[in-house]
């Protein structure tokens, strides 16, 4: 055992920590997201019925009227399953109307913002620290006399800490014994590094040991999650974070992977369901129109995926590339990418998956035909599979179940688009026209048509829907769509590829039809 594995196992014990959610409010100032009120509804309930967060803080106070029923919205669903206390806005110093705004959503908590440096408060406020801090006690007296619990933000506590640290601790000294209840402490302009946070927390926790610590961080030096766990270590009980990372600028410490550096690194308590948290992801990611990227830790689209052939190999034998973070500990699977990297091993785990047995000999043609696409930078999905095995040894394709006939979408200046279309489903011939917001959006309705009516099926629902359109101005390059479907409690991802973006749009929906069939067939 190295000497700062002893250090940090002596100095930490297993504590249990409140996760605080902000995507709602925070979240919601990264630029270009705006979420509508049944959207944030459904994100809180998401949120604290199914990941389980501790809190959630989920609008600004006097913001709009639209946030104004969302908050009423959240606050009568969380007070029906008895989580009203769990849902907190931010409200400010401000005679009084934050707190009146916020019991008339029917909210019990208010996160009161204070200045947590001395130049935030003379120089925004024009106010000296005495007079700051009657204000404070007088708009917590109102607050509680109301019924509400208070939480304070010291805003601009980590310059407070490096630059004014007297006036940080002449406001704790005025405020601990008010009845606050958390003390929230952000690194508002994201300027900490973690030996830094270390330092700062150690001496708020020294100083006040029995009061309740929340850190808040921002990304903009890329040590949201860094400074997070440095605060945890040194006794913050609280942290805050957003579902995927959201927030003004570089964004906030993201839920995925404060939570698993938590449990799997410092061995520390929290109430979150992991199993959720790719279903969480996914929700927001769909609501916010802000995509994952592909490498993001824990819950993007790549983080499971084994690309190269020795990779595969080693997981063939005792799963030597696998670590902690298994890929079903949240909700998901391993899988191994298809391309010039791949190498035997990796089309063998794919063959295996879809149920096709070659030898050897066969396994290496269709690895060389594999090979040969990627070079040419060509796009190869497991889907893809079963028509390369065809071509290189010249069986029969598989047959499609749901085959695409004839389609034809139109579109008229002052109308909406018209979708007529003629499919075969299992050896039957059907047809259906419906109109939509757009020329896939009525070819859509168009087969939830065919399938409600005709078949008596219900139809997957569309979770997220992707387009990727290669740079540089070409106008003969080939689009592809991502589209994400929703049946059942199974989530199915498909690629479409093609030059025109409908078209490719149509082929990730047949690819999903066909899946679905594939399965039912089993």
């Amino acid at each position: 055992m190295g000497r700062g594995e002893q250090v940090s196992r002596s100095r930490f014990t297993a504590p249990y920590i409140e996760i605080m959610d902000c995507t709602l409010r925070d979240g919601e100032q990264t630029s270009g997201v705006s979420f509508l009120p049944h959207e944030k509804l459904m994100i809180a309930r998401k949120l604290l019925s199914d990941v389980n967060v501790d809190r959630i803080e989920v609008a600004s106070a006097r913001v709009s009227e639209g946030e104004k029923e969302a908050v009423k919205m959240i606050c009568r669903y969380a007070e029906s399953v008895g989580k009203l206390d769990c849902v907190e806005v931010l409200g400010f110093v401000d005679a009084h109307r934050s707190i009146n705004w916020i019991d008339e959503c029917g909210g019990k908590v208010i996160n009161l913002l204070a200045k947590g440096s001395y130049k935030h408060c003379t120089q925004q406020l024009k106010k000296t620290p005495e007079e700051h801090l009657a204000d404070i006690r007088e708009a917590v007296d109102y607050a509680q006399h109301k019924g509400m619990s208070v939480n304070l933000y010291l805003e601009d506590w980590s310059s407070g800490m490096s630059q004014s640290p007297e006036y940080v601790y002449q406001l704790m000294d005025g405020l601990k014994d008010t009845g606050i209840k958390r003390f929230l402490l952000p690194d508002t302009l994201g300027i900490m590094n973690p030996l830094q946070c270390l330092e700062s927390m150690h001496k708020m926790v020294k100083r006040y040991p029995n009061i309740h610590f929340d850190f808040h961080a921002h990304n903009d030096y890329d040590l949201a999650v860094s400074n997070s766990l440095a605060a945890v270590l040194s006794g913050a009980k609280g942290l805050h974070v957003t579902v995927n990372g959201l927030g003004e600028r570089c964004g906030n410490a993201p839920l995925s992977s404060v939570q698993v550096i938590l449990k799997d690194q410092f061995h520390a308590k929290t109430g979150i369901h992991e199993s959720q948290l790719n279903d969480i992801s996914r929700l927001v990611e769909g609501y916010s129109g802000i995509a994952i990227a592909a490498n993001q830790p824990i819950i993007g689209e790549n983080v499971f995926t084994q690309v190269a052939g020795v990779h595969a190999d080693g997981d063939n034998k005792d799963n030597l590339y696998c670590n902690d973070l298994v890929p079903e500990r949240f909700g998901r699977k391993r899988e191994y990418a298809l391309g010039k990297n791949s190498g035997r091993a990796n089309i063998a785990k794919n063959l295996e998956e879809l149920g096709l047995q070659l030898t050897a000999e066969q396994t290496q043609k269709v690895t060389r035909r594999i090979t040969e696409l990627g070079d040419k930078k060509e796009l190869v999905t497991q889907d893809d599979l079963p028509y390369i095995v065809s071509d290189v040894l010249k069986h029969s394709a598989p047959e499609d179940k749901v085959k695409l006939v004839s389609y034809m979408v139109s579109t008229s200046y002052g109308l909406k688009p018209l979708a007529s279309i003629k499919v075969n489903i299992n050896g039957a011939a059907y047809e259906a026209d419906c109109t939509g917001d757009g020329q896939y959006d009525a070819f859509v309705k168009a087969l939830r048509k065919i399938y409600k009516e005709k078949l008596n099926r219900t139809f997957p629902i569309l979770a997220n829907y992707s387009v990727t359109i290669p740079p540089g101005g070409r106008t003969d390059a080939l689009v592809q769509t991502v589209i994400t479907w929703r049946n059942g409690d199974k989530l199915l991802r498909t690629r479409g590829l093609d030059a025109d973006q409908t078209e490719s749009a149509i082929k990730a929906t047949f690819k999903m039809l066909n899946m679905i069939e594939d399965e039912i067939s089993k």
